[in-house]
């Protein structure tokens, strides 16, 4: 527990360490609050979060619903952001995120909505490099709030384990112990030894980060991930395939209902994949991402990426001041230990990131604490950093498009990295200005 905590407390240093960027101005003693005497108004909230999540989502909105004096009232819509006039706020991800943040500014920045309103934002500026630099503007302040970020780490099926003869309080921490255990697993009659969710997120961008090797050019806005240590990853990767070690099911989270089917051994995937376990009881473990022993380094840290809450611009004071007091709600200590038992995402602030150490949740939020572990195991370097290449929907897409004939048809490796490299286009250093 002492080194959960520390990893813990670095963990509150990269994601705020509480610090406010705007504190609320300190009000006269003898002034009371003055009456309402605007009507209440409804504001509306588009989400592009998953299933359950999405369910977590509309429970935190509820919650705020009730206990929110004015009247006034958050709306959880069912449309696109530009299916009509542009909502309030928005969680978006990937090609969705792009479109919207191509062409003219559509948002307003969460820390200049915050400080008008009056209202503490308890998070971090730019979380040391670890999460993408789209988030941010130029100055580093927060023009959007990364409400759903994940990383990934290896989760085991004990139960599976146990039928292969392996311990399943103790998964695999390097990738030769992965590929003994996979073979154990195949011999012993799993058909899916191994799976993964997004594989280019997780085999190319966090392992190049886990292995201090660059995803992307020093400015980060063009792809830079045919080194030799991708290369050699993703020929063992396609040699587990061929030798049916390891099972790709698509380019999204395809990979977690198998696992949670009992048809896998071991499973790639975001700390907020323990969600779906909970519904079916099935019993696993957990560990940090496998790693390669003889890299020098290794292993360093991997990169925290996912939707985020954008505020829509144009709107009056009114809405923007309960967007505001939507977002410092959400960021209250007991909202952040719901937010995150319910979705399995990462803690947003310090409220967040001690809940998950409290030993009153028991294991309920271990996936959660190695999470954070693989996050802070080192400072991030400029290898090692998140990139806006690396947050890029359609630089991705080129990328997973290589993949699938490495997966498909057989092609080299190399090859296969060389021609995503030549084909990505540069994409913008990510820094937003504020408008």
């Amino acid at each position: 527990m002492k080194k959960t905590a520390l990893l813990l407390s670095l963990f509150v240093g990269f994601v705020g360490a509480s610090a406010t960027l705007h504190a609320a101005p300190k009000k006269k003693a003898a002034k009371a609050p003055a009456p309402a005497t605007s009507k209440p108004i409804e504001i509306e909230l588009i989400s592009q979060l998953p299933g359950e999540k999405r369910q977590a989502l509309a429970a935190l909105i509820e919650r705020f619903n009730q206990q929110e004096k004015s009247g006034s009232r958050i709306v959880l819509a069912e449309r696109a952001w530009n299916a009509d006039s542009l909502p309030t706020m928005m969680i978006l991800d990937g090609a969705t995120e792009e479109a919207f943040l191509a062409g003219p500014v559509r948002y307003k920045p969460v820390h200049a909505v915050m400080q008008a309103a009056g209202e503490p934002l308890q998070v971090a500026r730019g979380v040391s490099g670890i999460t993408p630099p789209n988030f941010v503007d130029a100055a580093g302040k927060p023009v959007a709030l990364p409400v759903a970020l994940d990383t990934p780490i290896l989760f085991i099926n004990q139960d599976l384990f146990r039928k292969a003869g392996l311990d399943p309080a103790a998964p695999p921490q390097t990738w030769s112990q992965t590929q003994e255990a996979a073979g154990k697993l195949y011999k012993a009659g799993v058909a899916c030894p191994i799976t993964t969710v997004k594989p280019v997120k997780v085999l190319i961008e966090n392992m190049s980060a886990w292995h201090n090797a660059p995803y992307a050019s020093a400015n980060g806005t063009v792809l830079a991930a045919n080194g030799m240590d991708q290369v050699r990853h993703l020929a063992r990767m396609a040699s587990w395939q061929k030798s049916h070690y390891l099972l790709i099911f698509g380019h999204g989270d395809e990979a977690v209902g198998h696992f949670v089917a009992n048809e896998c051994g071991m499973l790639l995937a975001g700390q907020s994949a323990m969600t779906e376990f909970a519904k079916t009881g099935i019993s696993f473990g957990v560990s940090q991402l496998p790693y390669y022993d003889d890299v020098r380094g290794a292993p360093q840290n991997t990169l925290a990426d996912g939707p985020a809450l954008w505020i829509g611009a144009g709107k009056s004071p009114a809405e923007y001041k309960l967007a505001a007091r939507f977002i410092r709600f959400w960021l209250e200590p007991t909202q952040q230990v719901d937010w995150q038992r319910d979705t399995g995402y990462l803690p947003l602030n310090r409220a967040g990131a001690f809940a998950a150490s409290s030993q009153s949740l028991g294991a309920e939020l271990q996936p959660i604490r190695v999470a954070i572990e693989t996050l802070t195991h080192k400072p991030a370097t400029a290898n090692s950093r998140a990139s806006a290449a690396g947050h890029s929907a359609l630089t991705n897409e080129l990328v997973e498009a290589q993949l699938d004939t490495v997966w498909n048809d057989g092609v080299a490796a190399k090859l296969a990295l060389d021609t995503a490299v030549g084909e990505a286009k540069p994409v913008g250093d990510g820094k937003r200005k504020t408008k």
